[in-house]
């Protein structure tokens, strides 16, 4: 967010930050990150896949408020359960045995699994704690892990939202899934 005194002060800061960091930028002006995302998939004529745990759907909600999603937006998988991350999305049990539901594996097992079920370009997983209850010392509340498979692999981000409750942990979830 850009903030000066006068419109001549803003595009003065824009000029300045536009060629340092604009193969950055999410939005400009009143566009929202997810209309944002929705073109890139439209110009790129790229479909997309949610399967979600913690996030229980949001991220395909934030998704689909965008019109003309149903071009590009496949489907969203909502696998709370463990036996649905496995049933559905194909996720390994060993995988959630050893490592845990919210891990590294099994977001990027989720992702891959999504995206092969729906025959989509991109898939994005989320699984984490969101908290009050849940965690360990280990994995505290507020864990995420993300992930996103393509064609040419699958990449996974985890992060810890410490000392949040349990919208704000959704909120930076859905928002750093689209991003």
């Amino acid at each position: 967010h850009l903030k000066a005194p006068s419109q001549e002060a803003i595009d003065e800061l824009r000029d300045f930050i536009l060629p340092r960091v604009g193969k950055w930028l999410i939005a400009e002006g009143q566009e929202t990150l997810s209309k944002r995302l929705c073109a890139l998939l439209g110009a790129r004529e790229a479909t997309v896949t949610t399967a979600e745990s913690c996030t229980a759907g949001l991220v395909a909600a934030r998704l689909a408020e965008v019109p003309g999603a149903s071009a590009w937006f496949e489907r969203g998988f909502i696998t709370y359960a463990n036996a649905a991350k496995a049933q559905i999305l194909g996720v390994r049990p060993e995988i959630i045995d050893e490592f845990g539901a919210v891990s590294a594996q099994t977001a990027c097992q989720m992702a891959a699994g999504a995206r092969k079920a729906a025959g989509a370009t991109f898939a994005l997983a989320t699984t984490g704690f969101a908290g009050p209850t849940g965690g360990s010392p280990e994995k505290p509340v507020g864990t995420v892990h993300f992930a996103l498979a393509a064609a040419d692999g699958v990449w996974h981000y985890g992060t810890t939202f410490s000392h949040r409750t349990r919208p704000q942990v959704l909120t930076a979830s859905v928002y750093t899934a689209l991003s």
